[in-house]
């Protein structure tokens, strides 16, 4: 019984894929295809471009947080200059901070490139 249920399941998946197969139109296959990879396209795409507005935007904040590191450090200097040492150590704090977010904003840009590069 079970080997007779086996050739009827058989038979049927055989009869099925056949008449699929007579159903299946290869331009619209073809067409269906094309038009998945005009879409993946279009995303790559997208994603390209949005990488690059990315590292325009960490390239920006860079350079403004390399101007504020150029005004501490002036900061600092005209403070040791005027014999105030604690507003110097703070100007200089802050500019260790900034360094940081520097620090923090190259490693940004390297993941940056990394996601383009995959792209």
């Amino acid at each position: 019984m079970a080997g007779l249920m086996s050739r009827f399941t058989t038979l049927f998946k055989v009869k099925a894929n056949t008449m699929l197969d007579k159903a299946e139109d290869p331009g619209q296959t073809l067409d269906y295809s094309y038009q998945q990879q005009l879409e993946m396209l279009q995303k790559v795409k997208r994603g390209v471009a949005d990488v690059a507005t990315s590292k325009k935007r960490l390239e920006l904040q860079a350079t403004k947080l390399e101007q504020s590191v150029t005004k501490l450090d002036g900061q600092a200097r005209q403070a040791l200059a005027q014999n105030r040492e604690d507003l110097a150590r703070v100007a200089l704090e802050r500019k260790k901070g900034v360094q940081l977010q520097l620090q923090s904003l190259d490693e940004q840009k390297v993941q940056l490139q990394g996601e383009q590069d995959k792209l």
